[in-house]
């Protein structure tokens, strides 16, 4: 744990290096960040995260995953939704679950999975991802109403396949026994609620906060900035 400072500042110059390099080099930065993580960890095993990390590693990750699948939603522009809604809806609600049906049939009957992983598998693949769909549109420089289409279907989407591969190993855990079909219930039902009224309490706070002069001077200058770096809706 001695180099721990090291190697958190190695990740964080490599995945700014290789942002930096993408956008120089006008490719998706997703490719470098991938490539980066690879020298950092399998091939030079200098980073090994379960072991540098310890018991905060798990922790970690999910907070990563969850800023990742929600983060892409500040990048939306509801504008465009006008032109493009009936068919992102068609999509998101036909296309999803067909996704998943047909995924978890293929990886049943073609590649030969048990039923639990298949349908896991297919939920998970149900994700397209606005972090590398976002990256690929800026790259392919397509029609407005296209790339319009595939980013809101792959933010929307985003959450929604985590969403599904959550709950079909959540009831595949029921079906075998490991978790009482109840307490998956009331953790659903009780976790919506807190997600919905904490989100609105929060954001509520956040209003109070800045309409009344609050929120101290040197905090109000980066979260304005951020603000404004957004897109308008």
């Amino acid at each position: 744990m001695h180099d721990i400072g090291l190697k958190i500042a190695l990740i964080g110059v490599m995945g700014m290096g290789a942002q930096w390099l993408a956008w120089r080099l006008r490719l998706p930065a997703i490719v470098l960040l991938l490539l980066a993580g690879v020298l950092a960890g399998p091939a030079t095993g200098f980073v090994n995260p379960t072991e540098d990390f310890g018991t905060i590693y798990r922790p970690l990750v999910s907070l990563a995953v969850a800023i990742i699948l929600f983060e892409g939603g500040l990048t939306l522009n509801f504008k465009e939704i006008s032109e493009t809604s009936t068919a992102v809806r068609r999509i998101i609600i036909i296309g999803g679950p067909m996704v998943w049906v047909m995924t978890a049939l293929s990886a049943h009957y073609i590649g030969g999975l048990s039923w639990p992983t298949a349908v896991v598998l297919g939920a998970i693949l149900v994700v397209t991802g606005p972090t590398v769909i976002t990256p690929l549109l800026r790259q392919a420089q397509l029609a407005a109403r296209p790339a319009s289409l595939l980013k809101w279907e792959a933010i929307v989407n985003d959450p929604i396949g985590a969403l599904f591969a959550v709950v079909a190993f959540e009831v595949i855990l029921v079906l075998i026994g490991q978790h009482q079909g109840g307490g998956l219930a009331y953790v659903v039902a009780a976790a919506f609620v807190v997600a919905v009224a904490g989100g609105y309490l929060a954001a509520r706070a956040i209003h109070w906060a800045f309409v009344r002069g609050v929120v101290p001077e040197f905090l109000k200058a980066p979260i304005l900035l951020a603000r404004c770096s957004w897109p308008m809706r």
